[in-house]
């Protein structure tokens, strides 16, 4: 694997570099684009505003992200993060959040907060698997429409991970500890309810079944499908019955005290995992 150097961004032009990078990712004109001047103050009041660079020198991947309060306490909000298509899936956006984590615990921060769509599957492995964290909060079309081909006839619903920055599930599955990764033989597969799965078509496009709402046990098992993408290139509407499916399930388990705890990858559906808040720490 290639030896990136992260690095907070030095100049304006890098800085600029770093906007062009954010429309290559969530398209030309993005009108939810970071400014370089707003990458800049960032880094003035304990953000962070880096980049990764390739042994030519080029920018292949950035994070950025703001510190402020929240509930009277001293946060991070990771607000963006991205990595060019031909690097992606070598650990570079894992190691992005690893730096990060490092520059915010300097700073005595504990916790840090971001976003991303409950339907994209590699975005939930990175976070829940990878970098331990956890999920209590969904928020319903969090940023609205927006003019982003990523978010076409969708919505923007998002979850909002917790990751506990001091904690040793957190530690240890950044640095891939095999003793803090998801064990399945912990769980009896027979006590998870099943809230959310899917039915296949004829087509082989997974469609969402019946939501089970009436679930009381220890785990509750929700999937989704596995390309989320390809699915809203080939049948939108399938797309969408899976946002509204989902959102069903996950509010209401997570209203009811549920958190998202563990990740499932598969084909061609993936599945969360959530138990009682506390319940497993």
């Amino acid at each position: 694997m290639t030896d990136y150097v992260i690095r907070p961004f030095r100049t304006m032009e890098e800085c600029h570099e770093c906007v062009a990078l954010q429309e290559d990712t969530w398209g030309h004109g993005f009108s939810e684009r970071v400014a370089p001047a707003i990458l800049k103050v960032g880094q003035i009041l304990g953000g962070v505003s880096s980049g990764a660079y390739d042994s030519d020198g080029r920018l292949v991947g950035f994070v950025f992200g703001l510190t402020g309060l929240r509930d009277g306490e001293v946060v991070h909000w990771s607000d963006m993060l991205a990595v060019r298509p031909e690097v992606r899936d070598a650990g570079l956006g894992r190691r992005l959040k690893a730096y990060q984590r490092d520059q915010v615990m300097a700073l005595g921060i504990e916790k840090m907060f971001w976003t991303f769509d409950p339907l994209q599957s590699r975005n939930a492995h990175l976070n829940i698997t990878r970098l331990g964290a956890v999920i209590r909060e969904y928020r319903i079309d969090m940023y609205g429409q927006t003019d982003s081909p990523l978010h076409r006839g969708i919505g923007t619903d998002r979850f909002v991970p917790l990751w506990q920055l001091p904690t040793e599930r957190v530690a240890g599955r950044v640095v891939d500890d095999p003793r803090h990764a998801f064990d399945a033989s912990v769980i009896d597969a027979d006590s998870v309810g099943v809230a959310l799965s899917a039915s296949t078509r004829s087509d082989t496009l997974p469609a969402p079944g019946r939501v089970d709402l009436d679930l009381r046990g220890d785990w509750v098992s929700v999937e989704i499908p596995s390309d989320v993408g390809e699915m809203m290139d080939r049948d939108l509407g399938l797309a969408q019955a899976w946002r509204a499916a989902t959102r069903e399930a996950l509010t209401h388990y997570m209203q009811s005290g549920y958190e998202v705890r563990e990740f499932v990858r598969g084909q061609p559906t993936s599945t969360y995992l959530l138990t009682h808040i506390g319940k497993a720490e």
